[in-house]
C-alpha cells in the first residue's frame, strides 16, 4: 500500500519526495482511487503537515515541471525587480486588499506580477474581482512580460499552477477544492511558478504561519526573497490600525503599525472598516471607490500600507514612511483607478479577453 496517506494521517514523520512523486504518477495514470485522492487532500487540509513534508511536496512538483514540456511554455529565467502580493486566505472576510494594493503599488513604479485565484473564505478572490473589473488575466509568461512592459503590472492566470492540481480537483468530485482544499489555498503563494524577485505573503492562521516560516527558510535558495506577514487580527494583509509582524527571510522580524509608524498613529479603525462590499453594492463598484480614494479611512490606509510594503521590498522606495506617504498620495490622486481603466482598455489587445484559464479549479488564494 502506498505510504503517503498513512504518513499524513499519523503526522509522526516527514513524507519524502518519493512518496509524493509516486502519488502524482498514479494520479496521472488513473491508478489512484478517487477515495485516496480525496483522503490525501482532506488529511493535508485537516492539519497542515510539517515544513519538511510540504517542501517534499513542492520539490516533487518542481521535478515534474522540469521533466519536460507538458503543454506549457518554458519559465523565464527571472523578472528583476518584480514583486508578487498574495495571501494564504483564511481569517475574517475583507475587501480585496492585496489586489487593490498591487494596483496601487504599480503606480509607484513597483513591477508587479500578481498571482491568486477564486474566493475561498470571501465572496470574491482576486480572480473573481478582476473578472468583475474587466481586467484580463495573462494566459502565458509572454503575456505577463507584455503586461509588465505596457503597464508595470500583470495578473497571472492558472497556467502558473501545477497541472496536477487540476487533475486532483477532477478526481475528488463532487467535492471541490473550496470544500476540502484548504492546504492548496495555504500553499498557493508557493505553488505558483512565477520568476518574481520577491514576494509579500500574508498568513492568517497560526499553524500555517509556523509551518510556512520553516518552509520559506528551507526554500531560501530558490532565488526569491519572501516576506511573511501576520497580525493578531488574523487578516492575511497588513492592517493600518493593528501592529503587524513582517518576517523577512534574510533578517529579524519587523513590527509595522501605529506604534512604529508615526503616520499610522493613533490607531483608527476596526475590522468592520475592512469588510467586503455592503449588501447590494457590487464588489467591483466598491473596490473602484476605494481605488479612487473614497471609503473607510482604515481601508484606504491599509491598502496604502500594503502597497508601501511592496515598494520597500522592491527597493522602489527607501523606507516605510516615504513609501507610505507616496502610496497615500497616489491613492488620493486616483492613480490606481486610472490604471484599472488602462488595463480594461488593454483587453482589445488580447483574443477573446484572454482569461488565462483556472487550473486550480476554484481554489481561492485570498486577495
Amino acid at each position: 500500500m502506498p505510504d503517503l496517506l498513512p504518513a499524513l494521517i499519523a503526522g509522526d514523520r516527514p513524507v519524502p519526495v518519493r512518496a509524493w512523486s509516486d502519488f502524482w504518477d498514479r494520479l496521472h495514470t488513473g491508478a489512484t482511487p478517487n477515495a485516496e485522492a480525496l483522503a490525501v487532500l482532506t488529511a493535508l487540509s485537516t492539519r497542515l503537515p510539517d515544513a519538511a513534508t510540504l517542501d517534499a511536496l513542492l520539490v516533487s512538483l518542481d521535478e515534474r515541471r522540469a521533466s519536460g514540456p507538458r503543454g506549457g511554455e518554458a519559465v523565464p529565467a527571472a523578472w528583476p525587480g518584480t514583486v508578487n502580493l498574495v495571501g494564504t486566505g483564511g481569517g475574517p472576510p475583507t475587501v480585496n486588499l492585496s489586489t487593490a494594493a498591487a494596483l496601487l503599488a504599480a503606480t509607484l513604479g513597483v513591477r508587479i506580477v500578481k498571482t491568486g485565484s477564486r474566493g475561498q473564505t470571501s465572496r470574491t478572490g482576486s480572480v473573481d474581482i478582476l473578472e468583475r473589473l474587466g481586467i484580463p488575466l495573462a494566459s502565458s509568461y509572454a503575456q505577463c512580460e507584455d503586461g509588465l512592459g505596457r503597464h508595470g503590472i500583470a495578473f497571472a492566470g492558472g497556467f502558473v499552477y501545477p497541472v496536477e492540481l487540476t487533475t486532483l480537483a477532477r478526481r475528488i468530485l463532487p467535492y471541490g477544492l473550496k470544500q476540502v482544499g484548504g492546504a492548496v489555498n495555504t500553499l498557493g503563494p508557493l505553488l505558483a511558478r512565477v520568476p518574481v524577485a520577491a514576494q509579500l505573503t500574508g498568513v492568517a492562521e497560526p499553524r500555517a504561519r509556523t509551518v510556512l516560516t520553516g518552509l520559506v527558510a528551507r526554500r531560501a535558495a530558490a532565488g526569491r526573497r519572501v516576506w511573511l506577514l501576520h497580525n493578531d487580527l488574523g487578516v492575511d494583509e497588513l492592517v493600518s490600525f493593528a501592529d503587524n509582524v513582517v518576517r523577512p527571510d534574510d533578517g529579524p522580524p519587523l513590527r509595522i503599525g501605529p506604534h512604529t509608524l508615526r503616520a499610522l498613529s493613533p490607531a483608527e479603525g476596526t475590522l468592520a472598516d475592512l469588510a467586503p462590499a455592503p449588501d447590494g453594492v457590487p464588489p467591483e463598484t466598491y473596490l473602484r471607490e476605494l481605488l479612487a480614494g473614497r471609503g473607510p479611512r482604515a481601508a484606504l490606509r491599509s491598502i496604502s500600507l500594503n502597497a508601501a510594503a511592496a515598494a520597500v521590498l522592491s527597493g522602489a522606495r527607501p523606507d516605510w514612511p516615504t513609501a507610505l506617504a507616496a502610496a497615500e498620495d497616489a491613492l488620493t490622486d486616483g492613480a490606481a483607478l486610472r490604471l484599472v481603466e488602462r488595463l480594461r482598455a488593454d483587453r482589445t489587445h488580447r483574443p477573446n479577453g484572454a482569461r488565462g484559464g483556472d487550473r486550480t479549479a476554484g481554489a481561492g488564494v485570498h486577495g
